[in-house]
């Protein structure tokens, strides 16, 4: 039995049919701090961004290749491509 009331079930589902919607967005608000940041945050900003990438749907081996590259530009094109 579960201990959430039928709200609470209706937010998880609407949030799991969202997922990849939801992760678009953050992405591209990510996208904009990785322009602005260098250093440690800049790695932190990449951290957040690949877990983002991965919900909208990218495929690992991309996610890689934008990773190694470092550059927010080729981010923003394959995100284009995702809407």
């Amino acid at each position: 039995m579960s201990n959430r009331t039928p709200h609470q079930d209706r937010i998880i589902k609407n949030y799991y049919r969202n997922r990849d919607s939801i992760g678009l967005q953050k992405a591209q608000e990510a996208i904009t701090e990785l322009y602005l940041s260098e250093g440690k945050k800049r790695e932190t900003v990449w951290k957040r961004l690949v877990s983002h990438l991965e919900k909208a749907g990218l495929d690992a081996k991309q996610i890689k290749h934008l990773r190694e590259q470092d550059d927010p530009a080729l981010v923003a094109e394959a995100i284009a491509k995702l809407s």
